[in-house]
């Protein structure tokens, strides 16, 4: 992905509404990929940088250039102008919210979140365990029967077979 990556950001570097750019969330970048919710690496993040999206998208230049270039101001309380009506009355009710209700409010639904992937998390966990046991019991199952009855079965009923031909 990283050669793609590379020929999207040189195909946009000139652009004044668009910014294709990579960060190293190993070295420098950490704090910044902490903020900005990376968990895995490579992540593509989108939008406005103080509420930036995950991509989920193609990860060919072709798919990543034609997402690219759908980018552009979003409605926000910066563009004012491409908000619906919908979208401008929330910007009004959270700008009178006031800044620690807005914090305390942007907290809750962050711990929303959180948990919702903790619950997710220890979900798959369950199903990873039962999926274990069962695959261990199954095996042992088939182990017993091939190591029990059934190689000898098998060996008594192509002797037979081979000695009725024989006759």
């Amino acid at each position: 992905m990283k050669p793609d990556w590379d020929k999207l950001m040189d195909s946009f570097k000139d652009s004044s509404e668009v910014l294709i750019a990579d960060v190293d969330c190993t070295a420098s970048g950490k704090s910044l990929c902490s903020e900005v919710g990376v968990q895995g690496y490579p992540t593509i993040k989108y939008g406005d940088p103080s509420a930036l999206e995950d991509y989920e998208g193609g990860r060919d230049l072709a798919s990543l250039k034609k997402f690219a270039e759908g980018l552009g101001p979003s409605c926000g309380p910066a563009h004012l102008d491409l908000c619906d009506a919908a979208k401008k009355k929330q910007i009004d009710e959270f700008t009178a919210m006031g800044s620690e209700k807005r914090e305390a409010d942007i907290k809750a639904k962050e711990a929303e979140l959180a948990k919702l992937e903790e619950d997710f998390k220890t979900f798959v966990e369950g199903l990873q365990n039962q999926y274990q046991e069962a695959s261990e019991k199954k095996d042992k199952a088939v182990q017993d029967i091939k190591t029990g009855s059934l190689g000898l079965m098998k060996s008594v009923h192509a002797f037979e077979k081979k000695a009725k031909s024989e006759l």
